[in-house]
């Protein structure tokens, strides 16, 4: 896939992730300087609720420093193979002048839990200032629409650049080289920084990746293949047909499908999803915090073995313990289309969205 290409399925997966399609993609630029537009002043920060790694920070306190603005919410794909770049970045220009500063703006009512936000900060090694924009007041002002979405912002309060999605980290980098260098900073060095990612941060296959973003509330809900479709808000015992389109599902077993969510309700309710690309991961947690679920995983219709996830076993075994991404599929390549099943052993999980790499 060319990187264009690739530019446009991002873009149209993150379709969904919309939150206010009335506000403008880019912003005009009304002025240049050395090369890159000047796109408007620094918004306010202070409609964030709280502070994490940080005593809350402003525009003002951060005058004379680059500041790059990461907006981001902790189960989006996306970000999370963006965080090794956001975070090697915060490390290696820390002392050279760069601030940054990660909004967490959630997508799922559960992201907006502080203790959940803590939780993933610490999990996924985000040690860089976050302020918790729960509210979308940070959102707004950016006129942001995106997960993830980088402002790169001048030692003068400007912002200069902006990117929505994956990729041109290159490019990025030496945006913040520049930023630095106009404010002073020499011995910054033309080299860029070395990522090996893992796990989940790892970059999507978007060569063979055929398989789109697929949310299981009937809110964006597509391609549901139980016989009847989804009744919802009501407990309802579902079917799953023996065979499946591509990026086709279904449920089988007692669910309650919502507007955001697809709810097992009783042990041995399954999800089957045929799906074409490397990794698939899901979305979930349990209904009732603190609680735990066992699942078990099979990949065309056996136990994944050596193309298991990180959060299962060779035997497809795993655990639901937290609200948040899960990945359970990890194949070394995909040239063939998939059939995917996941079984709860235990009641009361939350599925919400399918994602892929």
């Amino acid at each position: 896939m060319s990187e264009e290409n690739r530019r446009r399925w991002f873009l149209r997966a993150c379709a969904a992730s919309v939150v206010s399609a009335n506000v403008p993609l880019m912003r005009v630029a009304s002025a240049k300087a050395d090369g890159l537009p000047v796109e408007g002043a620094f918004p306010s920060l202070s409609g964030s609720s709280g502070w994490l790694n940080s005593r809350p920070l402003t525009p003002a306190d951060l005058r004379g420093k680059v500041v790059l603005i990461d907006f981001w919410t902790y189960t989006c794909i996306n970000w999370r193979r963006t965080l090794p770049y956001v975070r090697a970045w915060a490390d290696r220009y820390k002392d050279r002048g760069l601030v940054v500063i990660g909004v967490h703006t959630p997508e799922f009512p559960f992201e907006r839990d502080v203790g959940n936000i803590r939780w993933a900060v610490k999990d996924m090694r985000v040690d860089y200032p976050v302020a918790i924009d729960s509210d979308y007041a940070v959102w707004h002002a950016f006129s942001n629409e995106y997960w993830p979405a980088l402002y790169f912002i001048d030692a003068q309060g400007r912002i200069r650049h902006h990117f929505f999605g994956e990729g041109e980290y290159d490019r990025s980098e030496r945006v913040i080289q520049q930023l630095l260098s106009e404010n002073g900073i020499g011995d910054i060095g033309p080299g860029l920084v070395s990522v090996r990612a893992s796990g989940a941060e790892l970059a999507a296959d978007w060569a063979t990746q055929k398989s789109p973003e697929t949310y299981l509330g009937t809110a964006q809900a597509v391609n549901f293949a139980s016989a009847g479709g989804a009744v919802v808000d009501t407990v309802h015992a579902y079917s799953a047909p023996t065979g499946l389109e591509l990026n086709h599902w279904a449920l089988a077993g007692d669910w309650i499908v919502g507007k955001g969510a697809a709810v097992s309700n009783q042990p041995g309710g399954r999800i089957a999803y045929q799906f074409h690309a490397r990794d698939l991961h899901l979305v979930m947690g349990p209904a009732t915090r603190g609680t735990t679920a066992r699942f078990r995983v099979l990949l065309d219709r056996q136990r994944p073995g050596a193309a298991h996830g990180v959060d299962v076993d060779e035997q497809g075994n795993g655990k639901v313990t937290e609200q948040r991404l899960y990945s359970l599929i990890r194949q070394s390549k995909s040239t063939a289309d998939h059939h995917f099943e996941i079984e709860f052993l235990d009641p009361g999980v939350e599925a919400f969205v399918f994602t892929f790499g």
